[in-house]
């Protein structure tokens, strides 16, 4: 596979949180700041990290981090508009040179650099650009998206990803069984964050 760049989506309200998710504590760090190590630390050629409510402050948070040479940071203004801001917003930045870009999800705390770089993987193997990690209950993030869909991907508006391409092309797409246990599991609520830390305590 040509360069793949990532995108990690962290632009929005957390609206059913009531506070921004992206800076829970996890770790020693934050669940932005963990899902961002992942990414660096993969294969990914390139790291875009889209935000947008309170950028400023989620930005700080990330301390050396945010000036990693792998990653470029992009204020979504627009991010209130939905996801589909986000995605254009992060391709504009790679397309003239990355031909795949990975979308990432900043609250799915299971993504590892590990699955990262096995979807990187598995995706050159198969020619693919269209790749999803599949999951009991179908597919889930992250996914690979080529540049033979990159225009599709531009004119994207509201609050929606990528999903309608699966949904079209099923002949393209590609499921990869994901190393290790891996659900696909997101946070949105604070029941959800409790949940997931339970689970590692174990």
């Amino acid at each position: 596979m040509t360069a793949t760049a990532g995108l990690l989506l962290a632009a929005g309200r957390s609206s059913r949180l009531g506070s921004p998710k992206q800076l829970l504590p996890f770790g020693r760090s934050t669940l932005l700041g963990h899902l961002l190590r992942q990414a660096l630390n993969s294969d990914l050629d390139r790291v875009v990290l889209i935000l947008g409510y309170q950028a400023q402050r989620i930005k700080d948070s990330l301390g050396r981090q945010s000036r990693h040479p792998k990653l470029e940071t992009v204020e979504n203004i627009q991010y209130a508009s939905g996801v589909s801001s986000s995605i254009v917003a992060g391709l504009q930045r790679v397309e003239a040179e990355c031909d795949h870009v990975m979308i990432l999800l900043a609250d799915m705390p299971q993504v590892t650099t590990r699955l990262i770089n096995h979807l990187l993987r598995r995706a050159a193997r198969y020619h693919s650009s269209l790749c999803a990690v599949k999951v009991p209950h179908g597919r889930s993030h992250p996914v690979i998206i080529g540049r033979q869909f990159y225009g599709e991907l531009s004119l994207l508006q509201g609050d929606v990803g990528a999903r309608h391409l699966f949904l079209e092309y099923p002949d393209l797409v590609h499921l990869i069984e994901p190393v290790g246990p891996y659900e696909g599991e997101d946070i949105d609520t604070m029941a959800d964050y409790l949940r997931f830390k339970e689970t590692l305590s174990v």
